[in-house]
């Protein structure tokens, strides 16, 4: 199985959308390890590009932060599975928390609306 994790600066990326690279795990569920990997800078933002293009990465779970509705949707399409409202942090220590059941954060759909919770404009 694949994890991608949007990272910025060395974590989790606040805006998924508008991350600097991704982060892509090669893990072992059944033992709950990381087996590899993989920085690929992100490609250009553009609205709807992203679950393709993790698709195309093999990608099979996405962890974020906040994420929009239409964004779960097209991901949901790509059959990536989306676990949102993860802290921002270290992406290893977010995937193993993953595989270890334990991750928890506040899953609140990114609204798009200008500068709401999040702090910034969202255009997913």
């Amino acid at each position: 199985m694949k994890v991608a994790v949007p990272v910025t600066d060395g974590v989790l990326s606040g805006h998924f959308g508008h991350c600097v690279e991704f982060a892509l795990f090669e893990v072992d569920a059944a033992r709950g390890s990381i087996l590899g990997r993989q920085d690929v800078p992100a490609p250009e933002h553009q609205p709807g590009l992203l679950p393709g293009w993790l698709s195309s990465h093999g990608a099979d779970v996405v962890i974020a932060g906040s994420m929009g509705g239409r964004a779960r949707d097209l991901f949901a399409r790509h059959q990536v599975a989306v676990v949102a409202g993860a802290p921002e942090g270290d992406p290893r220590e977010l995937v193993m928390a993953f595989l270890a059941g334990t991750l928890s954060g506040n899953d609140v759909p990114c609204s798009g609306q200008g500068h709401g919770e999040h702090g910034h404009d969202c255009h997913h």
